[in-house]
């Protein structure tokens, strides 16, 4: 074969690449089987982190869910203002997903007793931060949808149907009023709490990788933050990394929430 033709083959392939759809990006982006799924969510923080987060994520090749609320931050904005707004772009981007965590980070105290469905709540964020509200289900739907919207606002990309209580305190009553305005509650595993909001004088950061390396099990919802007020010694920069390395060399993979056998249908009902 001459040069001229090899390079006009060479030419063919590459082209062919971008237009057959065996090729080219649909063969680099097709999903690969997840044998032994975990799903690994980060809730928001006071973002001091996230950047690394990102670093790690990239780096290893997992995708996780975000459950966002916009929570203080040392430079004054909230997670979910338009200083973090490139973050959570180039999240979108690359494939991670999103969900509510409520507008103010809200928090439910307790349910108020009536025909009607009501709430004490007190935000820990916003302009009412640290104060007690009776809130009906509409507001308290409103909260959440809320955060949801704003992620589609920065982002471009529809969050997930989803949301995760604050503390995950909830109630019956709350679970049904959030399910009934299109949101479904997620919570986490109890081997799958991975303790960086715990004080790291009592629960060091070595003693937690520890643990979750030794309980995590097939199926398991993790959970972690953007960062945490109150932990001395951060968790993310010293755990991060050596538990996904080390969950993968048990076998499993990371896969997000759309993927999870108990929403997944759910979702897909909700235009998710």
């Amino acid at each position: 074969m001459t040069s001229f033709s090899r390079l006009g083959l060479l030419a063919s392939i590459v082209i062919g690449s971008f237009i057959h759809p065996t090729l080219g990006w649909a063969q680099n982006t097709s999903k690969t089987t997840c044998a032994k799924p975990l799903y690994l969510t980060f809730d928001t923080g006071h973002m001091e982190i996230a950047p690394f987060v990102a670093e790690v994520l990239n780096r290893q090749k997992v995708r996780v869910t975000f459950f966002a609320a916009n929570e203080r931050t040392p430079a004054g904005s909230g997670s979910l203002s338009a200083h973090w707004a490139p973050w959570w772009k180039a999240r979108a981007s690359e494939g991670h997903e999103f969900a509510s965590h409520t507008w103010d980070h809200v928090y439910w105290r307790g349910d108020v007793r009536g025909t009607v469905p009501a709430f004490r709540v007190r935000p820990s964020a916003g302009a009412f931060e640290g104060r007690e509200f009776t809130w009906d289900a509409k507001k308290y739907c409103a909260n959440v949808a809320y955060a949801a919207e704003r992620l589609q606002d920065i982002t471009g990309k529809k969050p997930l149907p989803l949301f995760r209580a604050p503390g995950g305190k909830t109630s019956p009553k709350l679970l049904a009023a959030a399910k009934a305005c299109g949101f479904e509650h997620v919570g986490w595993s109890p081997a799958g709490f991975l303790g960086d909001e715990l004080p790291s004088e009592k629960y060091p950061n070595e003693a937690l990788l520890k643990k979750a390396l030794r309980d995590i099990r097939e199926g398991d919802i993790l959970l972690a933050h953007l960062g945490i007020w109150s932990r001395q010694d951060p968790w993310a920069p010293a755990v991060l990394e050596p538990l996904i390395v080390g969950l993968k060399e048990r076998g499993f993979c990371f896969e997000t929430l759309r993927e999870h056998p108990a929403y997944k249908g759910w979702i897909a009902a909700n235009g998710g």
